[in-house]
Order: C-alpha cells, then structure tokens, then sequence
C-alpha cells in the first residue's frame, strides 16, 4: 500500500521546476518567511527570562503586570530567577502544543494561507505587546496563540511541492532547517544586543518587525504556492467530503505512533538549552586567548556547526542519490538516532576524562556539537519530510501540527530528566540520555520493519 500524498496530489508544482537551489520557487518563499519567524522567535526567546529575571519581576515592576498577582498563584511560591524559569517553561510547552490547534483551523475552516496570516500579525502584535510592562501577560498568550497557527500550517506547504515519488522532498525541508538556524544564528546578535545595551523595548521591538518582514515575503511569494493554499477548503467539493479511509486511517496511526519516539530521539538535543548549559558554565575551560567567553555562546556554536551539517548531509544525499538508491526517511531517522548516541558518548568522555580540580578542554564539548548536529540533519527535517508525506490530506495541516507535540514532549522530558543532573554522576547523567537515543533507534528499527509496506514510497512512472 501507498501512503498518499498531503494535501491534494493534483496541485503539486512541477517537477520541472528547480529555480530555488534545484527546487521550486515557492520553497524559497516559505524558507525566508520561516527565516524571519524564527528571528522574531529566538530572538524574543534569548531576552525573556533575562528581561523577567533582571527587569520584569523586580518589586516596584512585577505590581504594573496586568492580573499578574491571579497568575503567580499558578507557582505557589516561587519568586525571581525560579518564577521566570517556571513561566518560561510553560511558555515554550505551550508554544510546541498549540500548532496541532492551528493545523485543525486550517484544515477544518480557514485554510492555511489565511491560518498563517492571521498567525503572523498576532505573533507580531505579541513582540510589540512586550514593550510594555502592563500587557506582558497578554504578549505571552498571543505569541502562543500565534506560534500555533502559523508554524506547522507554514511547513505543510512545503510538501504540496512536489509529488509523492519527488525525493528532493526530505532535501527541501533540510533547506527549511538551514533557513531556521540562520535566524537563530542572527536573532540574538541583533535583538539580544539591543535589549540588553539599549532597552528591552528595543529587544522585543525588533523581533516585532522580524515577524513583519516575513509576513511580506510570505504574502509576495502566494503566487508560487499550490492554488488549494489560497481559501479555505470548500465544504460543498468532493474532496471536502471524502471521509478518511483505511490507508489514511493507518497513515494517521503511524504519525501517532511516531510522535512519542520521536520525542525521546530529541531530548538528547533539547537538553543542550538545559543541563548542558550549567554543566559547561561550570566545568568548560570557555577561555579565548585570556578572555572567558559567555557560556551562551555555546547555543551560537552549535547553531553554526547545525547549519553547516544541514549543508553538509544535504550535499552528500544529493551526491549519494546519483549514485546509489537515497535511502528513504526512516532509515536517515535510524542513522542520526546512532549519531545522537554518538553526541552523548562524547559527552561521556568530556566527564570522564576530567581531572579533579581543573576545566574540561573544549576538544570533547566540540565533537559533541559536530557528531550530535549530524544527528541533528538526519532526524529533524527527515521527520518533519516523513510526517508531511504520511499526513492524509483530509488532516494534512494537522498531523504536521501533531509533529510540534514531539517537542512538547521533549521538552517536558527534559525539564524532569535535567533535575536529575544535581544527585547523579555526571558520566551516568550523559550515559543516560545515550541510552535514550539508542532505544528510540531501535524502536525505529522495529517500526521500518513491521511497517515497511506502509512506509514505501510510490516509484516514477
């Protein structure tokens, strides 16, 4: 049986069209409108905790937050650093649970392209929302609200690009990955700089105006997209009533099934905005010719070494492809889950080498960033190219927002399995999450095996 196609299979751009990097126009469009969002997103990101922490909840500020006092009861009695970290974590759970929401209101009454108007202005209103202390509250909310309707409704359409048995699919969404890495490579170079050294209003207000130039290139390049992408589905058509069939039904599962897998494939990676970060701000030697480097710098080492592995394994499939059957998404999801365990065991050695009383060189934490950014190309776009290909098209915009509850549950394992970085060893604390990553692997196996006719991709004609 083959999985068919999301959206619908008879509006895809031609196969003929290569003009954006050997692919079609529209993925360039969609690559720098996602750029630009995730500017304005990481570069929020990178001042909120510090603008809570150092600005926001200090006595004779935290009283001028709008139903501030109702919420903190959410928190018992946390207060400072502790508060903002708590709110933090809630912020980016619900930011990674809301986009499932957005794909039903696409799929079910606005479309995406409206799905993902409305998603950008409001992401947007939300930035210039955090310029003022009085509206912090509802600056939150709209950039949750906004984050879900316009992140997976976004990434869907890149699947309607091309045709079921295109394989520059999974290449397409590994260009996507390096448009989202330039923009965290350069959000808190700008916003963080300007937050920090001018205001935060000026912080907040430039991821404000990220958002807005995105949103421009978003609306300059409709034109290139699948015509079904620009209205609502009509109710009255034969394809709106088409009810879910076998094949889609067990094509749904296998996304459902996916998702936890998934999640635990990742938490190797998400735990380097956690316990890596404390870890390396206390036992890395960051000296630079007699100058201690920021430890956050660690998150723009491994943004660049990301983006120049998305490069890199993108160039070797194309190079591989013209000489070897490409090995189909599953299997690249298998191969970075052994890179992943590979990224814990230098991480293993970087604690185990240590001497007593001495900074851990930076020879292991930089071979971890490169072996585990390898992992990192093989998984993530792969998995988002997968889950577009095996959405039916009834519910195509949902179940590429169904992808973002793998970072939900991530990032909530993450949050439970970083608290234990503090009473276990720390060679244990890496071996653990090898571990993690090498079962996820192997449960990827077991599901290429048992669904192995469902998973085959449709040969040319």
């Amino acid at each position: 049986m083959t999985i068919p196609e999301p959206a619908a299979a008879a509006t895809e751009a031609p196969s003929s069209d290569r003009a954006f990097l050997g692919h079609p126009k529209g993925l360039g469009y969609l690559a720098f409108t996602e750029a630009w969002e995730r500017f304005s997103y990481y570069g929020m990101q990178s001042l909120l905790v510090l603008y809570m922490a150092k600005y926001l909840l200090l006595p004779g500020r935290i009283e001028n937050v709008a139903f501030f006092a109702s919420f903190r009861r959410l928190y018992g009695t946390l207060e400072g650093p502790a508060l903002a970290s708590a709110i933090f974590g809630t912020y980016a759970a619900l930011v990674y649970f809301t986009p499932t929401l957005g794909g039903l209101i696409a799929d079910k009454w606005l479309g995406k392209r409206r799905t993902v108007l409305a998603g950008a202005l409001t992401m947007a209103l939300g930035h210039f929302l955090m310029a003022f202390e009085i509206s912090f509250l509802f600056a939150l909310l709209a950039l949750i609200i906004g984050s879900g309707l316009f992140k997976g409704n976004l990434a869907s359409q890149i699947g309607s690009l091309y045709k079921p048995d295109d394989l520059r699919r999974a290449d397409a969404f590994q260009i996507y990955y390096l448009a989202i890495n330039a923009g965290v490579i350069i959000s808190p170079l700008v916003t963080g700089t300007l937050g920090e050294k001018v205001g935060w209003d000026w912080g907040f207000g430039a991821a404000g105006v990220g958002m807005l130039i995105g949103l421009v290139i978003y609306l300059a390049g409709q034109k290139y997209l699948p015509p079904e992408h620009f209205a609502p589905r009509d109710r009255t058509t034969k394809t709106a009533r088409d009810p879910m069939n076998r094949d889609d039904w067990i094509a749904f599962g296998i996304t459902v099934l996916l998702i936890p897998v998934l999640a635990i494939s990742l938490l190797p990676n998400q735990q380097i905005f956690n316990a890596y970060l404390l870890w390396g701000d206390k036992a890395f030697a960051l000296n630079f010719f007699g100058t201690i480097l920021p430890t956050t710098w660690l998150i723009t080492l491994d943004a660049v070494v990301s983006v120049s592995f998305l490069a890199i394994v993108a160039l070797f499939y194309r190079w591989y492809g013209k000489h070897w059957n490409e090995p189909d998404e599953l299997t690249k999801i298998i191969i970075g889950s052994g890179f992943a365990v590979g990224g814990m065991a230098c991480l293993f050695m970087a604690s185990a080498t240590q001497v007593p009383g001495q900074k851990i060189g930076m020879f292991w934490p930089v071979a971890f960033h490169v072996v585990n950014s390898i992992g990192f190309a093989h998984i993530l776009p792969v998995a988002l190219a997968l889950f577009v290909r095996l959405a039916p098209r009834q519910l195509s915009a949902t179940v590429v927002g169904m992808f973002q509850m793998s970072f939900f549950v991530a990032n909530a394992l993450v949050g439970w399995i970083g608290g234990l970085f503090d009473t276990m060893p720390v060679t244990q604390f890496w071996l653990l999450h090898a571990a993690l990553a090498g079962g996820a692997g192997i449960v990827f196996v077991v599901l290429k095996i048992a669904l192995r006719n469902q998973l085959k991709v449709t040969s040319p004609s």
